[in-house]
Formats: C-alpha cells, structure tokens, sequence
C-alpha cells in the first residue's frame, strides 16, 4: 500500500509552518544540545519543515542541504529563512535519490519529527540510504514521535530499539537514546525521545572489499584493477552519469570501455605486459588504429568523424565485451557472486560522425555497482588511486618477468600516468571576445565591472583544486579580482549567490544562445559532470544550484579556503 504522508503538510503549509516557528531551536531539541558537533560542518536536515533547524545551523556556521519534499512548505521554509548556506532540495525518505546525487558526505545528519512517517517495511532502506551520506566519523540525531497519530497525517509507531538494531544493520553505533519528555506544544498524550547513532567507520564495509580486491585477489591479467579504477575514475570526475537501480547503481558500459581504452593504450602502445600471455583479447586492429588520438581526446562529448569514428566505434564494442566477459564476471565477493554485474548490449550500429553522448554510451549496455561500493569510490578514489597503480606496476613487471624482460617502474608509471587536458581557455575567451566586438556589454562576474580588451576568463571551481575545463566552469572575469583576490580559492556561498544573476545570463547568452554545436557541448559537459537528475535537459535554475553541490562537495574534499567575494578586496 502506498501512504502519503507529504500532502497534508503541502496543503497546511502555513498552520505547519507557524507552529514549528512558534517554538525555539534550543528548547525543541534541548536534549540533542550536548551531542551537536562544536565545529560546524556540512549538515543534512531531512524532513526540513519550516526551515527552522536549519536556519539555527546555518546561523552557527553549517552548510546546510534541507530536504523537504511538500512543495510549498519548502516554498514557505526558503522564503521565512533566505540564506546563501542554505540549499533546498525536493526529495524525501526512503530514498534521498536528489540527495544521493550530490555525492557529498555529511558531518551530521539530522531528523527532527520524520521517523514516525516511514511505514516499518521502508525503514531498514532508508537507514541504509543515511548510512551511505554519512562521513566516518559523523552522527545522525533523530527525534522520535510517541503517541497516537492525528487523523489528518499517517504515523506508525517507533522505537529506539528498533532504531538501534536498523543503525547496526548499516555499521552505525548507538551513542545515546535519551529518556521520553513531554511535548512543548502541551499535548498529553504525545512525547518526544532522541535517538543518536555514530558512524565510526564507511559503514557499508566497501573499503575492505576494494582492498582485498586490489591486494589479494587472484588475477591472471591486469583487468580487473582496471575494470576498478575505470569505475573509480567515473565516480570521481562523472558520477550524474550513473542511474538508480534498486540497491545499485548502473553504469554505461560505453563510458567504462572508454576509460579502459584510455588505460590502457599507452600501455599496448609502449609492448608493456598485461597478462602472461601479453595478448590483450581488446588490442584489435580498430584499437591499435587509435593511435592518432591523444588521451584527453577519449571523453564523454567528444565528436569524431570518417576513420577515426569508425575505428573508435570498434574498438569500444571489443572492449565492453572483454569487460563484460571477463573481469566484470570474475571479479567477486567471498561467495563468487560478481561485485560488478555487467550486461552488454552488442556494438551499437550507425555510420559517419561518432558523437560520445550519454545515449550512445548506454546503447553498448551497462554495469551495476553496489550503492556502498559506489559511495567508498566517490569519497575514497584519492585513496584508492595510487593502491591501484601500484599494484598494476608490480602485475606489469610480473608478467615481464616471465619472459625474461625487465619493465622499470618508471616506465610503467608514466604509461599508467592519468593525463588530464592543458589548462586552456582559449576558445571562450574567443567567444567573449565576438561578444564585446558585436556592442554586447559584458560584466565581470564577481565584480560587475564592465570588461573591455583586458579581461581574464576565471574557473568557478579552481583548476588548482579540480581540473574541469568544462564550459559551465568558465566564467568572465576582471583580471585584477581573478589573479589578485580571488586566485585558487574556492569562492564562498554568498559570493556565489550574489553573482548567480550574471553567471545565468552569461550561461545562457553565451552557450545556450549560440552555433548549435557550443550549446549541445554545453549540454553534454553540464549532465556528464554535474549532480543534476537525469533524463532531462536541466533548467538554468537547477544548473546553478548543481553547481553550488559541486562546489560544496569540492570544499568538502580539499579544505581549501573560500573567497568571500570582490566587494571585501
């Protein structure tokens, strides 16, 4: 059976509204106060509601994601508490799908009044989901609802037991359930009890599995570390391409063959060894025919025409279904079960230019990752990196060995050596340019100065901290804020916000506006890099809140300094 328990809040959004308003932070949830982390991180607060505990983090420092599905509540909640820290998000228990794209770990994930609305069949998924957003060493805090249910809102009845054996079930500790207290709105027959769970490790136990398949499990070739660290590398620099799929998510096989392609051509072009037999099944004639084309040339959007297309169509038929075939059934849990369970769909036919788009990708078929391997890969691919190359060196100089060759490790490093394109922004500062030359008055976008010949063209997201040339990324900018103030940090939420006029308006004069060619280029590099829902072409809206995740996650993973904006400098 299927309970709504969002539309009564949607339509009573103002009674809803004014009586969580009504009551403090710090008296709501008084017993929580002592186990609240004392350095502000990154918050989620599902079930938002009126936006109050978010407002009371947001105040103290977090950086906020308040999920709430009823659409106007979350209206009302943004408009009672307007602030930069604050990123509404519609989505909602069991499975935080918005959420999950976003590919940010959270310090503390708060539930304030939301764990009586979960029918008992939906909770163990959903303490999974949390279990999965959640930083080792962070905290969930959930306030249980007893009593009887009100007749115009579906509840089921909870426990801090229950809640207790679910967080074991997903490697999360009890840390404290606290004793029932009355309820502050004065009702007799309800009271309140806070539950809060730690998480002391992943959680989902992904690491050892990833370590015990890089380290000990058996190979008779070099594919199933390559099979990971193309699962990892997509994780890392493409994760909106994957898709839900039950306890899963799938991956385009094309998109996988790609980056093995990229793997390994350097290394069949240099004759270094990746089995025994030093025969890659993969090495075809279409694939040694790409030898003309450099690594960075091998990425989602990309176009190639006549021989090139013909032979890269090919070639990446060949390799999906080695991959298919080989390490994604043989690499496995404890039991032989296949950890990446891999379906491919034949080469996809057609002729002339080869465009790489997400719908050509898909057509060669697709890989399931488990949903706990897939999070340890998006937080952990920094840290499993140099383990998987590693152990490919020692493989390569291994199966040199057998025939007498000695491999130097070097020389096996610089083939496995991941190489990123040239920082180049040539062409859009071409395309400013053709707009200054037609009489278009062109601002900077951090400081609203109006640029002439001398202008920089600034990465949103520092290429120092994230090597993304994507068109989106580039933005207009005085040469002075750029190279003195702003430089290689990470601009700041309100700096952002203040902005976010000018950024829409150059997104969509400059690429959404021009040769058809910039603008589908546009498109490709916003949905294969950004966490943005999939299956349709996004708004200028969702663009810049996705851009806004991005940037958090980036905060998030390097620590760097914020910029707080051209008007303090």
């Amino acid at each position: 059976m299927s309970w709504d328990t969002v539309t009564p809040y949607h339509r009573g959004f103002r009674e809803f509204a004014e009586t969580y308003e009504a009551f403090g932070f710090d008296d709501v949830h008084r017993d929580a106060m002592a186990f609240i982390p004392a350095t502000p991180g990154l918050l989620l607060d599902v079930g938002a509601g009126s936006g109050r505990d978010a407002a009371w983090f947001a105040g103290r420092g977090w950086d906020v994601v308040a999920a709430e599905p009823a659409d106007a509540m979350r209206r009302e909640a943004a408009r009672l508490h307007d602030s930069a820290t604050i990123r509404w998000v519609d989505d909602r228990l069991p499975g935080l799908a918005a959420v999950h794209r976003l590919g940010l770990d959270f310090n503390l994930i708060w539930l304030s009044g939301v764990w009586m609305h979960l029918p008992p069949e939906e909770r163990p998924r959903a303490m999974r989901k949390l279990a999965m957003l959640l930083k080792p060493g962070g905290r969930i805090v959930l306030t249980l609802r007893h009593g009887p249910a009100p007749g115009d809102r579906p509840m089921w009845p909870v426990g801090a037991d229950e809640v207790e054996r679910l967080g074991l079930d997903h490697g999360l500790a009890l840390r404290v359930a606290t004793r029932r207290t009355e309820d502050r709105g004065g009702r007799a027959d309800v009271s309140w009890q806070t539950v809060i769970l730690d998480l002391p490790d992943d959680g989902g136990g992904a690491l050892p599995l990833l370590r015990s398949v890089i380290l000990r499990q058996e190979k008779s070739s070099t594919y199933k570390l390559a099979l990971l660290r193309c699962i990892a590398r997509i994780a890392d620099t493409s994760p909106n391409v994957a898709r839900e799929a039950g306890d899963d998510v799938e991956l385009p096989l094309g998109l996988i063959a790609l980056y093995w392609i990229r793997m390994y051509k350097p290394l069949v072009e240099r004759g270094l060894p990746q089995m025994p037999r030093d025969n890659p099944a993969f090495a075809t004639d279409a694939f040694r025919a790409l030898g003309g084309l450099a690594p960075f040339d091998l990425r989602p959007g990309a176009s190639f025409a006549d021989d090139a297309g013909l032979a890269l169509r090919a070639a990446l038929a060949a390799s999906a279904r080695v991959i298919a075939v080989m390490p994604a059934r043989h690499l496995t849990y404890s039991d032989d079960t296949p950890v990446f369970a891999t379906n491919y769909a034949r080469r996809p036919s057609g002729a002339g230019r080869f465009v790489l788009d997400h719908e050509t990708l898909w057509e060669y078929g697709a890989t399931r990752v488990p949903l706990a391997v897939w999070q340890a890969l998006r937080r952990m691919a920094a840290w499993l990196e140099p383990m998987l190359v590693a152990e490919w060196v020692r493989k390569t100089q291994e199966y040199a060995a057998r025939t007498g060759r000695t491999v130097p490790t070097d020389d096996v490093l610089a083939a496995l050596r991941w190489l990123e394109p040239e920082r180049d922004t040539t062409f859009v500062r071409a395309l400013a340019q053709q707009r200054i030359a037609r009489g278009d008055v062109l601002a900077c976008i951090w400081s609203q100065r109006n640029l002439r010949d001398r202008f920089d063209i600034d990465h949103c997201l520092p290429w120092s901290a994230w090597p993304c040339g994507d068109l989106w990324n580039l933005l207009p900018v005085a040469t002075a804020v750029n190279r003195d103030s702003k430089r290689d940090r990470i601009v700041g939420a309100a700096a952002l916000a203040e902005a976010r006029p000018r950024i829409l308006a150059w997104w969509h004069d400059t690429y959404l506006d021009a040769a058809p060619a910039i603008r589908a280029r546009f498109i490709e590099e916003v949905r294969t890099t950004l966490p943005l829902a999939p299956g349709r072409t996004p708004d200028l809206d969702d663009l810049f809140a996705a851009v806004d995740f991005r940037r958090l996650r980036l905060k998030q993973e390097t620590q760097l300094a914020e910029w707080s904006g051209a008007a303090s400098h």
